[in-house]
């Protein structure tokens, strides 16, 4: 691995649970009661702003989204691809659970839960827009977050930096594709020109940017870039809560007549993280890697790169639609949902390496 690469994965592995992101929880749930009230009392203002667009783009979020994406793109080393034969089973446990089951078991689930079992329940006009809204929240691996649950789990840092890596590469080319085939196979429109136009202002231009950016301060020395992810961490956080906050303030009247719609869109969410945590963690055992490789394997493939999925529901769907409240019904619960995960990985540990150590 090369020095630099070393000291990113270092840092990643002492990256501890900040404050923001262990109570991310609260903060949503304290931005569906703000953005609700104030949708109700200063509708005009917020209609206002989600009238400033230009080519179907919202100005406010778009440069809101850009705060919450690139500081996560910063703490790629894209360096480390080179370390994907370190441990090919696990990054080939991964690939086939982020790209070949998660979208997929995803639109199976939505079609189940939203369309048969809770349709009588929601309603009916939004039905194909929280499932497209599902669908565009599994089809898009975790970023950031997963070096936090690495860390809780004393999983390879080397091992999630290549992941995430090799994860954000295979992004940039396959999330559109995965996304118009899942939605043209739920009979959903696909607005393809809009698709395309949000994979290159929410992926490509953003780890153009970031990468260029981290390559300027790491000129300056690692304790600079250090300086500045902690900073930009802050900024993108509140960027999403500040995104959040206007998605409700849209959401609300929705939410009002029928306030069980969070709880019914979480049930699917739900079983996908524990099912494709469960298969990556399984499948490591059975193919006799470490659980340091296989604990970063089933989180990534249990969480999701949520900043992106909110970011392509509003371009793809509007701000009242129900697929952007399906992605942040993933925020939502990302953080307890991802510790309970952890604590589980780490209390089977003498039950896995019983099991590896066979194979």
């Amino acid at each position: 691995m090369s020095a630099q690469c070393e000291v990113t994965a270092k840092r990643a592995a002492g990256a501890p649970l900040g404050f923001f992101e262990r109570w991310l929880t609260v903060w949503v749930a304290l931005c569906i009661v703000a953005g609700v009230a104030l949708g109700q009392l200063f509708p005009a203002p917020f209609q206002a702003l989600g009238r400033m667009e230009f080519a179907q783009v919202n100005l406010p979020v778009g440069l809101l989204i850009w705060v919450m994406i690139i500081p996560m793109l910063m703490k790629i080393d894209f360096g480390a691809l080179h370390q994907v034969k370190s441990h090919w089973r696990g990054i080939g446990v991964t690939l086939f659970v982020n790209w070949a089951v998660k979208p997929f078991s995803m639109a199976l689930l939505a079609w189940i839960f939203i369309r048969q079992i809770f349709a009588p329940w929601l309603p009916p006009e939004q039905l194909d827009s929280y499932v497209a809204g599902l669908i565009l929240l599994a089809a898009a691996p975790c970023t950031a977050m997963v070096f936090v649950w690495s860390r809780l789990t004393n999983g390879d840092p080397y091992f999630t930096l290549s992941q995430v890596a090799l994860n954000d590469t295979i992004m940039i080319f396959a999330f559109a594709p995965i996304v118009g085939l899942l939605l043209g196979l739920s009979a959903i429109t696909v607005p393809w020109a809009t698709l395309f136009t949000s994979v290159v202002l929410y992926i490509i231009i953003p780890v153009i940017l970031a990468q260029a950016w981290r390559r300027a301060l790491l000129k300056q020395g690692q304790a600079r870039l250090d300086a500045a992810l902690a900073s930009l961490g802050h900024a993108s956080i509140l960027a999403l809560l500040a995104t959040l906050v206007l998605l409700f303030a849209f959401q609300g009247e929705a939410i009002l007549q029928q306030p069980l719609i969070i709880a019914l869109l979480a049930v699917p969410i739900l079983i996908q993280v524990f099912f494709n945590s469960s298969l990556a963690y399984w499948l490591n055992r059975r193919v006799g890697e470490k659980h340091s490789v296989a604990c970063p394997s089933a989180l990534i493939g249990a969480s999701n790169f949520f900043e992106l999925a909110v970011a392509a529901a509003i371009a793809l769907f509007g701000f009242e639609s129900g697929a952007a409240l399906a992605t942040v019904v993933g925020v939502l619960i990302e953080v307890p949902v991802m510790l309970l995960v952890v604590k589980v990985v780490n209390r089977s540990k003498a039950w896995y390496e019983r099991g590896a150590a066979r194979v």
